[in-house]
């Protein structure tokens, strides 16, 4: 059986604030499985004028539009709005095998989608998809193993995010809180590093092949450890003439993105191969011997995550310009002080590194299950 939803009228406040659990697409992630709760509730007023049937815990919720394919495990019986097709499975097939199927099918399932002004997949398309049904002892023992190996992947994200937790508290140990007070001195970051940005290149500079021309979006995934998916480049001779006039970033110094949504995402680079970057899109800070630059990455991110949120409210689109960053202060501690603070993060890097290429195994064998069970 394949049910579907829709939202009561969002003004009437009779509706809302209730009891019955109402949830949306929105509220699903790449992590999402068993969902027990949602973010909005409808009162029994809201249920009945609106005329919408529950499913029960075990139904399979599959958002059929924006974004097509997010897929969990209703935990406890739901309603939903209009962007899913719920499967109630029958006694023929497990719902966390079908949770794993399906979960494997994101790109097929989008390309069934429909629509001229935005994708989605209808409900008779949902109920016309054919998948291979092995008996149910078999349906068992794959969703099983998919399950443990999710347990796994979980279990080595949180190792991650814990050492990002660790570094974090290991600063304010060492530091204090740097927007309630200082337990250094503290300086203008003019009076540190050097600000700046690129020498502006034109479209028509770009070529097909040559050194790589680096925007935000390949800063925040270079930050993140990521090989960056360079889509553009300036030729040998363009960067040999602005390495001999302008000047290019050195290892160590930090490439901070600017502007529009990725604002405040920061390499420090770690490389002598060649490569540029655009102007205005991205800031440098040309690193002295003044400041560790591991020191002043943590230190920037605070301070840019604190003026994003300073001036959310007064502006359409924030961004960091020279001026404003050179004027910002930050805490002076001895270098010694923040060299032990940087020899602390190399070394929880170098656990995340080991754990990461631990979560890269888990992640190459599942998508291996993936094509051995699914196709």
């Amino acid at each position: 059986m394949i049910i579907s939803g829709s939202t009561p009228k969002t003004e009437v406040a009779e509706y809302w604030d209730g009891d019955f659990k109402w949830i949306t697409p929105a509220e699903l992630n790449d992590d999402s499985y068993i969902i027990e709760d949602s973010a909005r509730k409808l009162t029994a007023l809201g249920v009945q004028k609106t005329g919408l049937t529950p499913f029960p815990a075990g139904t399979i919720i599959l958002s059929s539009r924006a974004p097509i394919g997010k897929v969990a495990i209703a935990g406890c019986e739901m309603y939903c709005n209009q962007g899913f097709k719920n499967l109630i499975c029958s006694e023929i097939v497990h719902n966390k095998y079908l949770f794993w199927y399906l979960k494997g099918k994101t790109e097929y399932l989008n390309s069934l989608g429909r629509g001229a002004t935005f994708k989605e997949i209808s409900k008779q398309i949902v109920g016309g998809i054919e998948i291979e049904l092995p008996p149910m002892e078999e349906q068992i023992a794959i969703a099983q193993r998919f399950e443990q190996l999710n347990l796994l992947l979980h279990e080595r994200k949180q190792e991650i995010t814990m050492l990002d937790q660790l570094i974090k508290a290991r600063f304010v140990e060492i530091f204090g809180d740097i927007l309630s007070g200082y337990t250094y001195p503290k300086k203008r970051l003019s009076d540190v590093v050097t600000v700046g940005s690129s020498k502006r290149i034109f479209a028509a500079e770009y070529v097909n092949e040559g050194i790589p021309f680096y925007r935000s979006k390949e800063i925040r995934e270079l930050g993140s450890g990521l090989k960056p998916s360079v889509e553009l480049y300036i030729s040998p001779d363009r960067y040999d003439e602005i390495k001999k006039h302008s000047g290019i970033p050195k290892r160590g110094d930090i490439l901070i993105a600017a502007i529009g949504a990725t604002i405040g995402y920061s390499w420090i680079v770690n490389t002598d191969e060649p490569f540029y970057y655009k102007d205005g899109n991205l800031l440098i800070l040309s690193i002295s011997d003044k400041v560790n630059p591991v020191f002043l990455n943590h230190v920037m991110a605070i301070l840019i995550d604190d003026y994003k949120t300073k001036g959310a409210a007064g502006s359409a689109q924030l961004a960091l310009t020279i001026e404003k960053v050179e004027k910002m202060e930050i805490p002076y501690p001895p270098v010694s002080v923040q060299d032990e603070f940087a020899t602390f993060v190399s070394q929880a890097d170098k656990s995340k590194l080991t754990i990461q290429a631990s979560l890269d195994q888990l992640e190459t064998l599942k998508q291996s299950l993936m094509q051995k069970y699914f196709g």
